[in-house]
């Protein structure tokens, strides 16, 4: 039988029968809505983002955040913007149902923050909404309760100008998307930071975000200075760089930390276009040029910094949550943030800068204080070697030049001695199974060298052992932690004056999450408000009245190696913790310390490497040390 689609419209009319019945329907409402809310509201954070913009294209002068249990129960926005009618306050919910584009070139100049008409209509769809508004210019404001994209009631309400809109039990609905969500501490982190990136971007704007009933953020008016540090706390106070260059194509303006806060995370870093935070990586390589040579390769700086452009040379309309964008001509933006960037750096002395200042020594010989007179110019440019760096297609032919034609020798013998002796031996090598450096006796007859700062040389029967006392300490503690949270805690030594800490916000969940392990791991730390911890204990081995110091560093590692999505929490901490702790390369350390690190090492099940692979030793057989010497 012919099933061509030709046959079917040949026999169309005669045989109807052959048709197959049609599959393609439209979905219902709810359903749709739902498709779009798992586009644009991903967990609790995705809708406190969308709520707040919604409150800042209201022209709100303050903005209050309220969420309980992360967001999952409660997420609460009010505000005091314009407000909206009766109407209005229900046609917000609709699908693309939107205030801000009434034709295609509207798409095109967008400055507010929302333009679709897609967030509450995908927020009405998995949670519980309820909506109060009222307009200026009217004496009653109206009440509105949503559940699954159907309003169940409207009625009027009597409340001040703004707008109060409450989302409940988000996801109830989407069991399987709630089941998916993070734990409180964790989501509370997402909702902060989109808090975070809205009130930057606002400065002249009062904000306030209330978790649990307990306020976390309360911003009042500020510069954007002001606001930076209210933020990012107040080590960034006298540490900011201004960035600020105008041209007939765009704006560039905010601040940039100097060198030395430079940090192991990406956490301190805020790009906005047109008042939009967005995330660049291109511009973000911009930035980082800028800071090349003045902060160490692993190390990301911190930044605030607004660009103002015409909205025609950009698209903000290519990704649901708008913080991607594509720019017309990214080239010219990516040169003119860098250049900008370099530009702050130097006019506040920050970039390095030449030493002009010569020895005296140096000043006294004939090639500074005598004239370069012509003469010596020719007899200079004659030379081969000249020619040798001067001419092209030359270099391949520098050992045929008379003055360097013993050049090679002078190389050779040192490396033909390398090559028949290698510096290093992997552990596998060794005569005996596993870790025959676990016999080591380390006497007071032989004492122990240190070399550099970093490295320890000991002596063994076979040769000697090159240990690495940063990466040695790290494989000892983290031994040490394992034991400790898999029973047997390491014993806390109670503080007699208990030291207060203060936290920035955004590192006071990532604690609260924390406060259990660290317990087992010897810190007693209690909560005390406002950001606030109490330290009453720590770990016997570390320093009086460096406690403060030693948590921040903690934290901060602890978020470097949370883009690592394979480890536990658990894990991060101890790695955290491992490398905090451990004695730095460049200490200088006693024949007490180092016996101890040597001791120490070779207790652990895994002396040679640290717990992220690095080595902690290598040895060095005396026999290649004869055979280096023709012995």
């Amino acid at each position: 039988m012919d099933y061509s689609l030709p046959y079917f419209l040949r026999n169309f009319t005669s045989n109807k029968e052959f048709i197959l019945p049609d599959i393609i329907q439209l979905l219902p409402d709810n359903i749709a809505n739902q498709i779009a809310a798992g586009e644009v509201i991903q967990r609790p954070a995705s809708a406190v983002k969308e709520l707040l913009e919604n409150a800042v294209d209201a022209g709100a002068n303050e903005i209050k955040l309220i969420v309980n249990d992360a967001g999952k129960a409660l997420i609460q926005v009010i505000d005091n913007g314009k407000g909206m009618s009766d109407t209005d306050a229900r046609m917000c919910f609709e699908r693309h149902a939107t205030s801000k584009i009434k034709n295609i070139e509207d798409l095109f100049h967008i400055k507010t923050m929302g333009f679709r008409g897609e967030a509450l209509a995908s927020i009405a769809a998995v949670a519980q909404v309820e909506l109060k508004s009222k307009k200026e210019d009217e004496s009653i404001g109206t009440y509105i309760e949503i559940d699954n994209s159907v309003v169940k009631k409207q009625e009027p309400v009597a409340m001040e100008r703004g707008t109060s809109i409450a989302m409940k039990n988000l996801f109830f609905n989407v069991p399987a998307r709630r089941n998916f969500l993070k734990s409180n501490p964790s989501e509370l982190r997402h909702i902060m930071d989109e808090f975070i990136r809205v009130s930057m971007s606002f400065p002249d704007i009062f904000f306030s975000l209330t978790s649990n009933g307990q306020e976390v953020f309360h911003l009042e008016r500020a510069t954007l200075k002001q606001r930076i540090v209210q933020i990012l706390g107040n080590s960034y106070q006298s540490k900011l760089v201004t960035v600020e260059e105008q041209t007939d194509y765009m704006n560039i303006y905010g601040f940039v930390g100097k060198p030395e806060t430079a940090k192991k995370t990406r956490g301190d870093q805020y790009f906005f276009v047109n008042n939009r935070f967005i995330k660049s990586a291109y511009l973000n390589h911009a930035v980082m040029g800028a800071f090349d040579s003045m902060i160490a390769k692993d190390s990301f700086p911190m930044y605030t910094l607004f660009i103002d452009l015409d909205p025609a040379q950009l698209d903000i309309n290519v990704h649901p949550t708008k913080q991607e964008i594509k720019f017309e001509d990214e080239k010219i933006v990516y040169a003119f943030v860098q250049s900008a960037v370099k530009h702050a750096l130097a006019q506040f002395s920050i970039s390095p800068t030449l030493d002009f200042e010569l020895d005296p020594s140096i000043q006294q010989l004939d090639a500074v204080s005598k004239p370069f007179t012509d003469e010596k110019k020719s007899s200079v440019a004659s030379s081969s070697l000249y020619n040798t760096f001067s001419q092209k297609n030359q270099a391949h032919f520098i050992e045929n030049k008379s003055e360097l034609k013993h050049w090679r020798e002078f190389y050779e013998p040192a490396q033909k001695q390398s090559s028949e002796f290698s510096s290093s031996t992997t552990i596998e090598d060794l005569p005996n199974p596993l870790f025959p450096e676990k016999n080591i006796e380390v006497s007071d007859e032989s004492p122990l060298q240190q070399i550099h700062s970093t490295y320890i040389l000991v002596q063994n029967d076979m040769g000697f052992l090159v240990i690495h006392q940063q990466n040695a300490h790290e494989r000892i503690l983290y031994e040490r932690f394992i034991k400790a949270v898999e029973g047997k805690p390491i014993a806390i030594q109670q503080s007699l004056f208990p030291q207060t800490i203060e936290l920035a916000s955004a590192d006071v969940a990532v604690l609260t999450e924390l406060l259990p392990d660290l317990h087992f791991l010897g810190y007693h730390l209690e909560p005390f408000g406002n950001n606030t911890f109490v330290m009453q204990g720590t770990p016997a081995d570390v320093e009086q009245g460096n406690e403060k110091a030693a948590i921040e560093k903690m934290l901060e590692q602890y978020k470097h190696f949370s883009s690592d999505l394979k480890y536990s929490k658990r894990e991060k901490l101890i790695r955290s913790l491992a490398w905090q702790q451990s004695i730095k390369a460049g200490k200088i350390l006693t024949q007490k310390e180092m016996k101890s690190i040597v001791q120490e090492l070779f207790i652990c099940d895994t002396p040679n490497i640290t717990a992220t692979g690095k080595p902690t030793y290598t040895t060095f057989k005396k026999l290649e040390l004869d055979r280096m010497f023709g012995r």
